[in-house]
This record gives C-alpha cells, sequence and structure tokens, in this order.
C-alpha cells in the first residue's frame, strides 16, 4: 500500500511515558478496547446534550475527558493483544459518531439562540470531518494510506473542547469549518497524486 505522509499540528498519539501507566492499570482490571470505545461515545453523547442546553463549560469537560479514551484503546489492544479488525472499526465508526454528537449538540445550542451563521458553521465542520475521514477510508481502499493531515481528529477535539471552556465558541466553528474542508481537500489531492503516480494516470475520470 502507497502511503501518503504530510504535516500534522499535533502527534498522533500521547507520549509513551503518560500513556504507557494508564494502559497498564486499564489491562489489569480487565478493561477491554471495545469497552474504551463504548465509554467515549457515550461519554461523547452526553457531552452533546449538555452542550445543546447550554452547559458548554460541562460540556467541554466530558468531551475532552471522553475523547481521551480515544488515545488508550488502540494502546490497550496492542498491549493486550485483543486488536481486531472488528474493533478497528468499531473505534473508527464510534470516533465518528462521537464528533458528530458533541458538533450536533452545537448545532441546536446555536439554532435555539439565533446563531444562524454559528449553526451553518457547525453543519459544515460536522460535514468537513466526515469528509476528512471519507477520503482517508475511499484512499485506503484504493491503496493508499492516508493517517495525516493538517487537522485530524486530535486537533479538533483540542479546539472545539477549548472553545466550549472558554467561550470562543464563534471563532473555534470558523476555525473547525474551514480547516476541516482544507484537510479533506488536502487528502484528496495527494491521494489522487498518489494514485497517479502509481499507475500512471493524471486524476481524470
Amino acid at each position: 500500500m502507497a502511503r501518503v505522509t504530510s504535516m500534522r499540528l499535533l502527534p498522533s498519539r500521547a507520549p509513551a511515558a503518560v500513556l504507557d501507566p494508564v494502559v497498564r492499570a486499564l489491562a489489569a482490571l480487565g478493561v477491554t478496547p471495545n469497552m474504551l470505545s463504548v465509554a467515549g461515545l457515550l461519554g461523547n453523547g452526553v457531552a452533546g446534550f449538555l452542550v445543546a442546553r447550554g452547559d458548554l463549560v460541562a460540556g467541554g469537560i466530558v468531551m475532552l475527558l471522553a475523547s481521551a479514551l480515544d488515545m488508550l484503546d488502540g494502546a490497550l489492544a496492542r498491549r493486550t493483544g485483543k486488536a481486531t479488525r472488528f474493533g478497528a472499526l468499531l473505534d473508527s465508526t464510534f470516533d465518528r459518531l462521537s464528533e458528530a454528537a458533541v458538533l450536533f449538540g452545537v448545532l441546536l445550542h446555536t439554532l435555539d439562540r439565533g446563531h444562524d451563521e454559528q449553526a451553518a458553521l457547525a453543519f459544515v465542520a460536522i460535514v468537513g470531518s466526515l469528509m476528512v475521514s471519507y477520503v482517508r477510508a475511499r484512499g485506503e481502499g484504493l491503496g493508499v494510506s492516508m493517517t495525516d493531515g493538517l487537522f485530524t481528529r486530535p486537533e479538533r477535539v483540542v479546539v472545539l473542547g477549548v472553545a466550549l471552556l472558554f467561550g470562543w465558541l464563534r471563532a473555534a466553528l470558523w476555525v473547525l469549518a474551514v480547516l476541516t474542508m482544507l484537510t479533506a481537500s488536502q487528502r484528496l489531492f495527494l491521494g489522487a497524486r498518489a494514485l497517479a503516480r502509481d499507475s500512471g494516470e493524471d486524476g481524470d475520470r
């Protein structure tokens, strides 16, 4: 499989010195990777509900805690030897649902307060985040690995979480809307170039 790499704003994994002790403790308690995936989805669902009702700070805290589980399930799977294709599929699917749940809460919150601009930006951010993942998935189906990108899930979680905590929602939504679409376009361009290089095509259909 050809691999496309590009710059990232944040590392894809937490430092081992931070991650390893937590993973060891979870393994000792008998926690499974799929448990973490389910807990992350439920937590983000609660965060979306809190944001929708206007409890932005509480929603931001719950979202950051629930999303932190995303850094643990893969590491736990590798440590315990429980990494499976189904687990990877479940993790990726729940990640998309988790992100959409919180942004949907933001959408409802902004609509309830008559902030049409922010509601539109929240919708674009939802679509953009899904497109970032879709381009990667479609590319990998065609033999091109695209795990990197300018604005992937860790960056999106941090931006939205900080915005909810400090009341910077409008600015964050602009960042999310613009940079998710830019990242999807970035991956599409890099993937098309890699496919053309491998097959001798010019990228046109």
